[in-house]
């Protein structure tokens, strides 16, 4: 993994004086270091901005940059990771430990993001619901199971599913999928219109209501043509 090289990289790099900073072709966000007319180690022009030529590093100085590298490369990943949507610290933590970055930096990736307002578990979990009601409406009891499935903490779940209304979230639901089984007999009706609802972890005392009131329209709507 490449951040777990750079820290194996702090142990056999030796001190000596800058003789070169050359900013990397594949990589313009990077500089490449050179100590005594030899390549060292690269690191983000960010880390490397405050260095210049002639600067004697020690060995410290060399694993304080590595380590300050290994940071800004990683926070940068989790920028990018949280550029797609919303994530939990937990999707974070996970994504980063996935491509090998120590917990310690982690957890500073975690902190500095939570700081910064990017990064918020009921922030994250109000988001979720929120998307889930516009677009995908489901059960208070589905959405949970979703959310500790990211690892959010119950207290933060409770505090997003909070004023959600079951009945309306499933009649919303049933009365996009009505007029496809609209042409339907009255139990096939309800074998379909009930499983549709059920799979989206509805309750059958919420479900029955709904499609009693739907299937009515259905034959009033029948009666009337």
């Amino acid at each position: 993994m490449a951040f777990a090289t750079a820290f194996l990289l702090v142990a056999i790099t030796m001190a000596g004086t800058i003789t070169e900073l050359r900013v990397q072709k594949k990589r313009k966000d990077r500089v490449s270091i050179y100590l005594d007319g030899h390549y060292a180690f690269g690191a983000k022009d960010i880390v490397a901005a405050r260095l210049r030529v002639g600067q004697r590093l020690t060995d410290d100085d060399i694993a304080g940059l590595k380590e300050q590298d290994a940071f800004e490369e990683a926070y940068n990943s989790a920028l990018n990771f949280l550029s797609y949507r919303p994530r939990s610290t937990a999707e974070v933590t996970w994504n980063l430990r996935g491509k090998g970055v120590p917990d310690a930096i982690i957890e500073a990736v975690t902190e500095r993001l939570t700081r910064a307002g990017l990064l918020g578990d009921l922030s994250f979990a109000e988001y979720w619901v929120e998307q889930r009601e516009r677009f995908k409406p489901r059960s208070a009891r589905m959405l949970r199971h979703e959310l500790r499935q990211k690892g959010v903490a119950a207290a933060d779940i409770d505090q997003a599913l909070q004023g959600l209304d079951e009945a309306d979230s499933a009649s919303r639901l049933a009365n996009k999928r009505v007029r496809r089984y609209a042409h339907l007999d009255r139990e096939e009706f309800w074998r379909k219109m009930v499983g549709y609802l059920q799979r989206r972890g509805f309750r059958y005392g919420t479900i029955k209501p709904i499609v009693q009131d739907l299937w009515q329209e259905i034959e009033h709507a029948k009666s009337d043509s």
